[in-house]
């Protein structure tokens, strides 16, 4: 089977678990992936070895999956600073900020167990490699321990292959042991041969999680390609579900799907539900 059959039968597979019987989202509400799976796993190895029984996910669990993500362009150190508290007061995993903000948001959130997650090349996923490299290690720094890094798109859609890896590894090897890395693949952008190409470029290079959006393109996360993604990397990886989830429902649909992280600036609204 060449990798176009195994592109189309993978998609098959996915739309069929997710319309017809038995299907994830048809079955009885709270059925979903153990908030263990959620927790930010150093090593891909380590949640593939994770085969806990399911839980019923209720919105008072939704905090440990949840990203508190501050991204706009003129958020004021204000925001910032409510973002934290924020997260401090609900328990969040990490805030998402840009690296900017990385310092600040570490000085805030020291001590409380909330991490912080910089975002890197981000939105456009354009910037030379070299820059990412930098961005990523001065991030860490300043204390940063997750990296969220937009891939180039332009190179994923001009079927550049080794330049999307290559761009990746660069990212990668200015992390630490200890820095989880997710690559974000912008899927408004690209197609679905597209989106399982570049999930099988993350898994290759060793990344800990593929995030299916930006927040900043045309649309956000969607079940069906949070489960195409799954489907394509198997249960070893993470996966992050961002960009337009707003409330609870939609998030559990989103873990059900096979997310083990959701990313959200209505993270309150989410767990409060």
């Amino acid at each position: 089977m060449d990798q176009r059959e195994l592109i189309e039968q993978i998609t098959k597979e996915v739309m069929t678990r997710l319309n017809g019987p038995g299907s994830s989202l048809q079955q009885a509400p709270g059925t979903l992936a153990p908030a263990t799976l959620a927790k930010g796993t150093l090593a891909p190895a380590t949640l593939a070895q994770t085969t806990p029984a399911t839980v019923t996910l209720v919105s008072a669990d939704m905090p440990e999956y949840i990203d508190h993500t501050l991204l706009k362009p003129g958020a004021t150190e204000d925001q910032v600073d409510q973002l934290c508290a924020e997260a401090r007061e609900y328990q969040f995993y990490s805030v998402c900020v840009n690296s900017s903000w990385v310092e600040h948001c570490a000085r805030q959130l020291r001590g409380t167990g909330v991490k912080v997650c910089a975002v890197v090349g981000f939105p456009l996923g354009a910037m030379d490699s070299r820059s990412k490299s930098f961005e990523t290690r001065n991030a860490i720094e300043h204390g940063a321990d997750e990296i969220d890094m937009v891939i180039n798109v332009g190179a994923m859609k001009s079927g550049r292959l080794k330049v999307v890896e290559d761009d990746i590894r660069w990212v990668l090897r200015a992390c630490r042991p200890t820095t989880v890395l997710k690559v974000i693949l912008e899927n408004a952008l690209l197609s679905n041969e597209e989106k399982v190409l570049a999930c099988q470029i993350c898994k290759k290079v060793g990344v800990h999680f593929v995030k299916t959006s930006t927040g900043f393109a045309e649309s956000g996360a969607k079940v069906e390609d949070v489960a195409l993604m799954r489907r394509t990397v198997g249960p070893g990886m993470g996966i992050k579900a961002a960009g337009g989830i707003r409330d609870f429902e939609t998030a559990r649909a989103m873990i059900a799907a096979g997310a083990t992280r959701i990313g959200a600036s209505a993270s309150i609204k989410i767990a409060t539900a």
